[in-house]
């Protein structure tokens, strides 16, 4: 009993396709990675300066200071062209008196996987709400 040798018929090409799909699936998984820890590190940073501010019960002067720590914290993330903070003061109780410190933040991706092609996770959209610390 003889065994037949089998040789490859498989081309340069394909060999080479499968190499490119497998780079683009590890980049793509890399970009997932990155902007995953991007919207945990902007939703905490964002927290933190909600909280602050809830606790010194608002206003523009402690909002402007929350905002620059939460600014240096991201460094060059926090750039004024990728990260994009509106505060607001609503009343939840309906007595027109405000009750939380609401935090909506906008923030751009870090990672371009392909620049100029939409992926998702491209940014990072929150709301953080904060109860206002006071006596009661």
């Amino acid at each position: 009993m003889t065994r037949s040798r089998t040789t490859s018929t498989r081309s340069a090409d394909e060999a080479g396709a499968g190499l490119l799909g497998t780079l683009t699936l590890l980049l793509f998984a890399v970009h997932v990675v990155v902007n995953l820890y991007a919207a945990s590190t902007v939703t905490a940073v964002a927290f933190d300066a909600a909280r602050e501010v809830a606790g010194a019960d608002g206003g523009p002067g402690v909002e402007r200071a929350a905002e620059a720590r939460a600014r240096a914290v991201l460094g060059r993330a926090g750039s004024a062209e990728r990260l994009h903070l509106a505060w607001a003061y609503p009343s939840t109780d309906g007595d027109g008196e405000p009750d939380v410190v609401e935090l909506r933040v906008r923030a751009e991706s870090p990672s371009t996987f392909l620049p100029g092609v939409s992926l998702p996770l491209a940014s990072v959209e929150r709301t953080i709400r904060v109860r206002l610390e006071r006596l009661r």
